[in-house]
This record gives structure tokens, C-alpha cells and sequence, in this order.
């Protein structure tokens, strides 16, 4: 066995009901004065709550998907008009990719607020959009030093959008077992969030205002983002950033659609991570239970019903052949990809 592994250095801070209290020693440990908060106006009223003990010099609500450069640049001048010695994201992924948008220019640091099943607090990932090309990278630099997950936070998180953002976080994990650099270390996370998010978004839909459903599924969302953090983008990542840039299709319903075609595309090369999949679903095979999971989320199924164009289909394979990562199981190939991407475009079944 041989594999090289690293494991990023950031704190998390786990309790539900004590968001407030984890952020307030955090912003001390960090020795801290001036912060910018950044939340949507969706999330105004929580971020108001929670950071209300805080030296905030100014809250920031210019939130938009995707990430485009000049929102970027709107907030990185707040930071600098305001003199912020640190940021605090509250909210999912678009949010936490804006903070992280900020410290790539200006290095300071982050402390990430979860709302959602993202992941994005955990990876050291950014991403930019500009026309209709996004633009990913990987430093350090943007990795918030700490986490605070507080499961309370989440339940304003309708259970149809808990739904298809936590299959984005099983799409963490699905894709870790063959991306670029995996290795046994992030294959052991993301099997173990696997179980996690398959446990408790079923309870979510199910009981979304109890807690043991979410903090499950925010634990299992952790683990794949660590996951994917150390084995990097693979196939399906690279798809849904093809498909996010090209046509701003909503981020975690895109994940949604797109995965159980990826893991079909995938599976039957690479008999190891299905065989690990198969049971952390505690099915006889991976693609019985992403559909037993799917089916008990309702959700979603075309990328037609998500507002992608059938016109798209051929420049978006061009465009993930392009981008597509040395090493997939199986041949990325234009037909292949054009196939995947007009069966799920239908919503019909993978193959």
C-alpha cells in the first residue's frame, strides 16, 4: 500500500443550539476586531442572531450563485472600505464561495457558518464565474480556519432544498472514490458520509423540523467535503461546473440530476468504489441504493426541468471532455459524454 495524503489544518466547532457561543470564541482565539459578515438576505435574520455578539463592522448581502467576478469584486472592496480583519460566511455554498472569493485576493481569513449540506467550508476549492465559463482553482488561502455547524441553523432549509443538497454532498463522495488523488484515507470518509447523509436525509424530509435527521446529515456532509477535498474533482464535478457556468443552473439540483449517470457511467469500471458504495447504501448494489435515496427524497430528475436548453447539450460535452481529469474509469469520449449528458438532460434511466 502506498499513497500520499494530506489533511488540512482548520477547527470545527459541532453543537447544535450553540452557533453563537462557537462563533464568539472563534473570533477571540483569532484575536479578531473587525469583522465582515457575509450572508444572503435569505439568511439575514439568522447571521443578525448568531454574530450579535460580535465587532462587526459591516454585513454584506450582495450573495449570488456561481459566483460572478464583479459580485467578487463588490465585496473584496467592502472588505477593504471597511477594514475587516476577518471574514464570517453564513449560509450554504454560494455564500461560503463568495468569503472564499474575498480571501483569494486580500488572505484574510474565514470562520464558515453552514445553512445548507454544501460542503464548501470544508475544501480549500474556489470558484469564479465570468460570461459563461466558471473558473475553479485549489489554495490554501481561501480554506476557512474554522467551521461552525449548528444543525438548528438548518431548519429553515425547506426539505426539498435539504434534499438536493445533501445528494450534492453524497456526490462528494461518490466522486472521491475515483478522482485524481484518492486514496484509502478519503475513501474511508466518504464511505462513512455515505451512511451519514443516506441515514439522515430520509429523516429530514421526514421530520424536518426534528434535529437527529439534520445533524446526521450535516456530519455526513462534512466528512464529504475532507473527502473531496483530499481526492480533488473528479468527472461529475467537472459536468456540473461545465453545466453551472454554461446555462447558471441551480448548483445543488444540478448535483442531483447528474449523479446517478455518473456513478452509472463510472461504476461497472471501477468495481472497488462500487463494491465500497453498494455497502455504505446497505444495498446489494451502489445504483439500487443512490435510486432507493433519490426516490425517498423525490429528488429532482432532468436537467431539462432544471432549465438547461437541449440545444446546450453538444457545446456542454465538448466542454467537459475538455476539462475532464486524466484517470476516470471509464474512456471520456465526446459520444459517450453527449449521451450522459442528453439521457439526464431527459431524465431518463441511466445506462
Amino acid at each position: 500500500m502506498r499513497f500520499h495524503h494530506d489533511t488540512l489544518p482548520q477547527r470545527v466547532h459541532f453543537a447544535s443550539g450553540e452557533a453563537a457561543e462557537s462563533l464568539t470564541d472563534e473570533i477571540a482565539s483569532l484575536g479578531a476586531r473587525r469583522v465582515m459578515v457575509i450572508a444572503g438576505a435569505g439568511e439575514r435574520e439568522i447571521a443578525e442572531r448568531v454574530t450579535g455578539g460580535l465587532p462587526v463592522v459591516h454585513r454584506h448581502d450582495d450573495v449570488v450563485m456561481h459566483v460572478p467576478v464583479e459580485v467578487a469584486e463588490r465585496a473584496r472592496e467592502a472588505a477593504a472600505a471597511h477594514d475587516a480583519d476577518v471574514l464570517v460566511s453564513i449560509g450554504g455554498g454560494s455564500t461560503t464561495g463568495l468569503a472564499k472569493a474575498v480571501a483569494l485576493t486580500t488572505g484574510l481569513p474565514i470562520v464558515a457558518v453552514p445553512t445548507t449540506y454544501a460542503g464548501s467550508e470544508a475544501t480549500p476549492v474556489w470558484g469564479l464565474t465570468e460570461g459563461s465559463a466558471k473558473t475553479t482553482g485549489t489554495d490554501h488561502k481561501v480554506l476557512p480556519r474554522a467551521i461552525v455547524y449548528d444543525a438548528t441553523l438548518t431548519l429553515t432549509l425547506p426539505a426539498g432544498l435539504s434534499a438536493a443538497s445533501g445528494l450534492n454532498a453524497v456526490a462528494h463522495c461518490v466522486d472521491s472514490l475515483w478522482a485524481p488523488r484518492t486514496d484509502p484515507v478519503n475513501q474511508t470518509l466518504a464511505a462513512e458520509g455515505v451512511r451519514a447523509l443516506r441515514t439522515g436525509l430520509p429523516m429530514v424530509v421526514k421530520e424536518p423540523d426534528a434535529l437527529p435527521g439534520r445533524e446526521q446529515a450535516l456530519y455526513g456532509a462534512y466528512l464529504s467535503a475532507l473527502a473531496f477535498a483530499s481526492a480533488g474533482s473528479g468527472l461529475h464535478h467537472k459536468i456540473c461546473h461545465v453545466l453551472g457556468g454554461m446555462f447558471n443552473l441551480p448548483h445543488a439540483a444540478t448535483h442531483a440530476v447528474v449523479l446517478p449517470y455518473v456513478l452509472a457511467f463510472n461504476g461497472a469500471a471501477a468495481p472497488e468504489a462500487e463494491t465500497r458504495l453498494a455497502a455504505a447504501f446497505g444495498t446489494p448494489t451502489a445504483r439500487e441504493g443512490l435510486a432507493r435515496l433519490r426516490d425517498q427524497l423525490d429528488a429532482p430528475r432532468s436537467l431539462r426541468d432544471l432549465g438547461m436548453p437541449s440545444g446546450g447539450i453538444a457545446s456542454a460535452a465538448e466542454a467537459v471532455v475538455a476539462a475532464a481529469p486524466a484517470g476516470n474509469p471509464s474512456p471520456v469520449t465526446l459520444p459517450a459524454i453527449t449521451d450522459l449528458l442528453r439521457t439526464a438532460w431527459e431524465g431518463a434511466e441511466p445506462r
